[in-house]
Formats: structure tokens, C-alpha cells, sequence
């Protein structure tokens, strides 16, 4: 097993586009918590919920639908898996470790301990900012900030291992890339839309298992107390994170089990 891990990390630390997709979430988040911060400021503290502009600035925008680094991450997932095909290294790969799934395994594990890492150094980089903006980090471990912040750290690694699932499932790059985009940003959000009509309000209950938006509900600092357009009767923050969880449990399982059966 150390043998697999240390091929696996070798591999993610010489690649360049580690490194880049990296360096694009940090960057992307640290902007997204500099412009909420310079808006706060201009805007007044007292006219904007503050728990919430403190979760957007600190996760960068991932509770207000831009997961910048996860996305980046689970792309970092994807090649990880995608990478051996798309260049046809898996078979000397799979000659030098011959254990499939110790070395999936090791990917698995090399991979989820580098977005748990880069998802805590973002973090970090953007309670800096706001400390250099606003001077302090108002409810920072109140609730619901002290579970939404853990929350965006589960969200990312979750996603992330969903990337690196579709990779191994499709064996390959593009269509991996495709599904992580399109199922998130177009499908779920299609789908909450039509089921907001009533003629499709058989969609309502499928709402709470769609594994991208139940996933979000783990970063989720909404203190929204009107009357919703539609209640969709959303999971609470862990059992949405649990639906997301099984999906990605779901993706990744019958990868594996299909790149345990068939040839490389």
C-alpha cells in the first residue's frame, strides 16, 4: 500500500495542472471574498445579514452557488483517474501495481487529504482577508457558522471524490468534465425550476435528492423566515450532506467495481 501511495503522490505533485487548478480555486475564492468584503463595506453591516456575507466571503461564494475550489478539485479528482486513459498510462500503471484496488484506493486517499488541505488553506486566506477588511470575523463560531464552515470542507471533498468517481467510471477526461458541469449547474437547477410549476409539482419531492443542491445545504447559513415560493422540504444540513454523500458513494463504488472487471 505505501508504494501506491507514494506513486499516486508523485504523480498529483509533478503534474502542472495540479498546480494550476490549485493555484485558480485559491485565487478565485480569495477575489470572491475581497469583492463581498469591499460590498459589505460600502453597503453597511447593518444592512446585510452578516453570518451569511461572512460564510460567502470565507468559502468563497460556494453557498451562493460559485464552488470555485471544489470544482477545481473534483477537475484535480477527475484527472487523477481520466489522466491514466486519456494518455494511456494505466497499463504501466497497472504493470508496476498490479493491486487495482490498492492503487485506487491510494488515489482516493492522496486525493481527498489534498482537498481537505487546499478546502482549510482557502479558508484560511479568506478569514485573512476578512480580518484585513472588517477588523473581525463577526459569529465566526456561532451557529450556524460553526457547522456551514466544517460543512464547505465536507462539501469539497465530497465533490471532489464525485470527480475522481466519473473519471475512473467513463475512463476518461471529456465526458467526466461534462457531467461535473452540466448535472450541477444546468440539470439540478432545470429541474428545481420546472418543479416551481404546477403542472410539474410531482417534481417537488425529488427536489431534496438531487445530490448537487442537497449537497449545498452543508454550507447553508439561510435564516430566510417568509413563506417559501415552494417548499421543497429540504434535508437538514447533514442529511443533505449524507444524499451526497451516497451519490458519490454510489459513483465511485460501481467504478471501481467495473475497473476491477474490465481490461485496462
Amino acid at each position: 500500500m505505501s508504494d501506491a501511495l507514494r506513486f499516486e503522490w508523485m504523480r498529483l505533485r509533478t503534474l502542472r495542472s495540479t498546480y494550476w487548478l490549485l493555484g485558480v480555486g485559491l485565487v478565485a475564492s480569495a477575489l470572491i471574498a475581497v469583492l463581498i468584503t469591499l460590498v459589505v463595506n460600502v453597503v453597511g453591516g447593518e444592512e446585510a445579514p452578516m453570518d451569511e456575507m461572512l460564510a460567502f466571503a470565507l468559502n468563497g461564494g460556494a453557498a451562493f452557488g460559485i464552488p470555485f475550489m471544489a470544482v477545481c478539485m473534483a477537475i484535480i479528482g477527475i484527472f487523477a483517474t481520466g489522466h491514466e486513459w486519456r494518455h494511456g498510462t494505466i497499463q504501466p500503471t497497472l504493470t508496476a501495481l498490479p493491486q487495482r484496488s490498492r492503487l485506487i484506493l491510494a488515489k482516493v486517499l492522496v486525493v481527498s487529504a489534498t482537498a481537505v488541505v487546499a478546502t482549510v488553506v482557502s479558508l484560511l486566506i479568506n478569514l485573512g482577508i476578512v480580518f484585513v477588511f472588517w477588523g473581525e470575523a463577526p459569529g465566526l463560531l456561532d451557529d450556524p457558522l460553526n457547522q456551514a464552515l466544517p460543512g464547505y470542507v465536507v462539501y469539497t471533498l465530497i465533490y471532489t471524490l464525485v470527480g475522481l468517481g466519473l473519471g475512473l467510471l467513463f475512463r476518461g477526461v471529456p465526458l467526466a468534465l461534462v457531467v461535473i458541469f452540466l448535472v450541477p449547474l444546468i440539470l439540478e437547477g432545470l429541474i428545481s425550476g420546472l418543479a416551481m410549476v404546477p403542472a410539474l409539482d410531482w417534481l417537488v419531492p425529488v427536489v431534496k435528492f438531487l445530490p448537487f443542491s442537497a449537497g449545498a445545504q452543508l454550507m447553508s447559513t439561510s435564516t430566510f423566515e417568509g413563506e417559501p415560493v415552494v417548499d421543497f422540504d429540504l434535508f437538514s444540513r447533514w442529511a443533505a450532506g449524507g444524499v451526497f454523500a451516497v451519490f458519490a458513494a454510489i459513483i465511485l463504488g460501481v467504478a471501481w467495481y467495473l475497473f476491477k472487471k474490465r481490461d485496462a
